[in-house]
């Protein structure tokens, strides 16, 4: 497919989407770690009708939730110390296009933030796996316990249906969503699906290579992603799918690492403006499938 023939199906497909309201900015709310001690700050976005609503709940990435444009001098964000720049008004492009997707869609949004709340808000830069200081904030056996507290958070709300929370993560928040998934194992009463964009598969990343999951998964992955390997995520998901998980996996011919942000510098990519589209439209398909 040329770049013209790849521009003309993002614009079709953008113009067929249902019109959006107005963006609010979302709410901030506080709820406790399944780890029984981090008190987690995070930001709701919620539809314009009333409830209840059916939820997600987003994993941000290595990055954090933040802009890089703000981000830099953060550390601790809490109830009792809020940051200037780290807040509700400081997310990236990315989480607020997310999280507004979702609530003009009929969907709760809850977007935690795990560094914040154990003073690294700053987040981390690229290829920065090894770091020693991101052990207290890992994807193996701590951000899962803070989706496990948000599900709980969430059911706890009036306007909430319960059996009907999902699950949405990207790159290190990607491979936290596969890891919550395999926590779950054939449960299918806790998340009901997840999506996990550009995730992390290898050993160091993932409780397992090989998921067992009762609840349905879909990977989005870019063939051309400079960060993580979209074959490990692609033998992990043959190897799983073998063992009788549900799993589904969309491989974006060019697309980059990031593709869905909707920064000029990934969307200046053709293949990233056509993942990005596709993932939109693929994403609601997929939770709409398992709300009726």
């Amino acid at each position: 497919m040329t770049n013209r023939a790849i521009q003309l199906t993002v614009l079709l497909m953008l113009t067929s989407l249902p019109s959006r309201a107005a963006p609010t900015a979302p709410n901030t709310v506080f709820f406790p770690s399944a780890d029984g001690k981090t008190e987690i700050v995070a930001y709701l976005f919620k539809p314009p009708s009333s409830g209840p609503h059916p939820a997600i709940v987003l994993l941000h990435g290595r990055g954090g939730p933040y802009s890089i444009n703000v981000n830099k001098g953060c550390t601790l964000v809490s109830r009792t110390s809020p940051s200037a720049e780290c807040n509700a008004g400081g997310l990236s492009k990315r989480h607020v296009m997310w999280g507004q997707y979702w609530a003009d869609r009929g969907y709760v949004a809850l977007l935690p933030d795990s560094f914040g709340p154990r003073g690294k808000a700053h987040g981390f830069g690229r290829f920065t796996h090894g770091d020693p200081d991101r052990a207290d904030v890992n994807e193996l056996t701590v951000r899962p316990l803070d989706a496990e507290g948000a599900l709980s958070w969430l059911r706890s709300q009036n306007d909430i249906v319960g059996n009907r929370v999902f699950l949405q993560g990207w790159s290190n928040g990607g491979s936290t969503a596969l890891n919550v998934m395999q926590r779950q194992g054939a449960a299918t009463s806790d998340f009901r699906a997840a999506l996990a964009f550009y995730p992390g598969c290898g050993p160091k990343a993932l409780l397992a290579q090989t998921l067992t999951s009762g609840a349905p998964i879909t990977m989005l992955l870019g063939s051309n992603d400079e960060e993580v390997s979209p074959l490990e995520c692609q033998d992990v998901a043959q190897r799983s799918i073998v063992a009788g998980s549900k799993i589904d996996v969309v491989l974006y011919p060019g697309a980059t690492h990031d593709f869905d942000d909707p920064g000029q510098r990934r969307q200046s990519i053709p293949a990233n403006a056509a993942a990005s589209a596709d993932a939109q439209t693929r994403a609601i398909g997929f939770v709409e499938g398992m709300t009726k």
